[in-house]
């Protein structure tokens, strides 16, 4: 239970720094290995740290600034890896727009870390099966 609550955290930690644009506090939830992914909407993948940190810079800096509003989470630790997926609701000076996102973790000493996030628009709405 406790490391479902700590995941859900640090996910949420992800987004607070998105929000405050807060560019130090994004590459210190990211673990330091060139093995880390990251494919934002629309974009194809980013490998290795740099590549990555250098995408959330220019997002981070860039024009606008998003809200979240994530909904339909769901957290699973297992060992020393765990996943959070969630719809990203953003509100922005544009207007809304969700994206399904997967972020995945690995426990290190100093809590849990980044190792992919996969965002992807949604178009529409399907229903369930």
């Amino acid at each position: 239970m406790q490391d479902s609550q700590d995941l859900l955290a640090a996910n949420q930690a992800f987004y607070d720094a998105h929000e405050a644009r807060d560019a130090e506090a994004m590459f210190h939830l990211w673990a330091d290995d060139e093995a880390v992914v990251c494919t934002h909407p629309g974009w194809a993948t980013l490998l290795g740290a740099a590549e990555v940190q250098a995408s959330w810079r220019a997002i981070l800096e860039g024009p606008g600034r998003n809200q979240f509003i994530l909904t339909n989470v769901i957290a699973r630790a297992d060992g020393d890896s765990g996943w959070v997926c969630c719809d990203e609701n953003i509100v922005a000076p544009g207007g809304t727009t969700t994206v399904a996102a997967l972020n995945c973790f690995v426990r290190t000493p100093d809590g849990w870390r980044l190792t992919a996030h996969h965002g992807s628009p949604v178009f529409s709405q399907h229903p369930k099966a």
